[in-house]
């Protein structure tokens, strides 16, 4: 028998697909319309655009702490 707890434990996932991302480095903030509204990014955020071409502002510090730099050679050729 599963129990409620059963439900909810936590697991963990990774990104499977690579994103495209700048650091916005202008002198004024940035209105991003994202799928959830507008977004608000601030000199120094990185603007990503997913694999759908949608666009989001994104904290310096997250950013290091989840994504990292891809050289050419690593990304998957799917033609």
């Amino acid at each position: 028998m599963t129990s409620k707890r059963d439900h909810y434990t936590p697991r963990l996932f990774r990104k499977k697909m690579p994103v495209q991302a700048y650091q916005y480095d202008g002198r004024e903030p940035l209105i991003i319309r994202t799928l959830e509204g507008d977004m608000i990014a601030q000199p120094g955020d990185w603007i990503i655009t997913g694999i759908h071409g949608e666009r989001y502002p994104c904290k310096p510090d997250i950013f290091v702490a989840t994504y990292e730099e891809l050289a050419e050679s690593q990304l998957e050729r799917r033609d």
